[in-house]
């Protein structure tokens, strides 16, 4: 690890990059049992008090989205990684 850093304002532009592609198409590993596939395949349930999207393995959360007062909390504790295929 390099001693030089900037602040988290420099990844502002490549999250920016990887957040407006299809994330559905996104494939990720289950935390839980290790499921790998493509978000897609998970079952949705909510809407209230927000949107949980489970394994469909397992069952166990792998992401929780809750919107409101014009803000959106994203919680992907459930997932081990999340495999993008990256814009050109």
């Amino acid at each position: 690890m390099s001693e030089t850093w900037t602040d988290g304002n420099s990844l502002g532009g490549p999250l920016r990059d990887v957040f407006s592609v299809d994330v559905t198409a996104a494939v990720g590993r289950c935390g839980g049992c290790g499921n790998t596939g493509p978000l897609a395949e998970g079952r949705v349930f909510g809407p209230s008090p927000g949107l949980i999207l489970r394994c469909p393995r397992c069952g166990q959360p792998l992401l929780r989205m809750a919107r409101g007062s014009g803000r959106t909390w994203l919680d992907l504790r459930g997932l081990e990684f999340i495999e993008f295929i990256s814009p050109e």
